[in-house]
């Protein structure tokens, strides 16, 4: 979904082998998507850069059809595999600023690891909006610049965590000019869905125990058992890597 979407179209890279490893982090955005979700019940979701559809059959417990959305012919041939036998999914090659849904047909919209690659998502929310139904709801997902560790970084060096977003990506992938890879403030986030006409209900703070040492030492149930009771609490002080925002749209 982002502006170099055909890094995502080589064949020789998949976006589900990148899972590999990473089944706490898995686990914790679903519980997240649950935990959000929970007690609703929707017509139409779409899944804004879902990629090969990882989300999708979560999503498909809160909705009678789901439609994956990406930007790259690679993810969506790999859903095709992945989300096999999957009743009630469609798939549409688009892109993150013009999703090619009419106005108001969406209930949710779903967009997780999608804003890390838009250093300027406004136009990504404004097309969220415009497709969602007055009073639908979202799930956006973004980066956290300000997560806890992040903080103690530039507290060190005497620094403010900056509002607007920083490019991560290193030297050499920005001189050839890599797939933008950005985090942002939770700050800044929440007044551009504000701007966009989706209004913060909630946020979670997300995959709050990643470290690679942790994995090593503590089981994935365990580490998925506290990471969802510490979800809601450390939202308050934006810890995690990872902000789940959950937004309404005005009815």
């Amino acid at each position: 979904m982002a502006q170099r979407a055909d890094q995502y179209d080589d064949n020789q890279r998949s976006y589900r082998t990148y899972w590999d490893g990473r089944g706490y982090e898995h686990d914790a955005e679903v519980a997240a998507l649950r935990r959000l979700l929970a007690g609703r019940h929707f017509g139409h979701a779409a899944d804004v850069g879902g990629g090969y559809g990882r989300l999708v059959p979560v999503l498909r417990e809160f909705a009678d059809r789901v439609t994956l959305l990406d930007s790259s012919r690679r993810q969506l041939d790999d859903a095709e595999e992945y989300l096999a036998g999957l009743a009630g999914v469609s798939m549409r090659l688009t892109t993150v600023s013009g999703l090619g849904l009419h106005s108001g047909s969406v209930d949710l919209v779903t967009m997780v690891r999608v804003m890390h690659h838009l250093p300027d998502p406004a136009p990504a929310l404004a097309e969220i909006a415009r497709v969602l139904r007055p009073g639908g709801t979202a799930v956006v997902e973004s980066a956290n610049l300000a997560h806890a560790a992040n903080r103690l970084r530039y507290a060190a060096r005497r620094r403010r965590v900056p509002l607007e977003p920083v490019d991560i990506r290193s030297a050499a992938n920005r001189e050839r000019e890599s797939i933008p890879f950005v985090n942002h403030h939770p700050r800044t986030v929440a007044a551009q869905l504000e701007a966009a006409g989706l209004r913060v209900q909630q946020r979670l703070s997300v995959s709050n125990l990643r470290s690679t040492r942790l994995k090593r030492v503590v089981s994935r149930g365990t580490l998925v058992r506290a990471e969802e009771a510490l979800q809601r609490p450390l939202a308050r002080v934006t810890f995690g890597p990872s902000i789940f925002f959950l937004v309404r749209k005005a009815a």
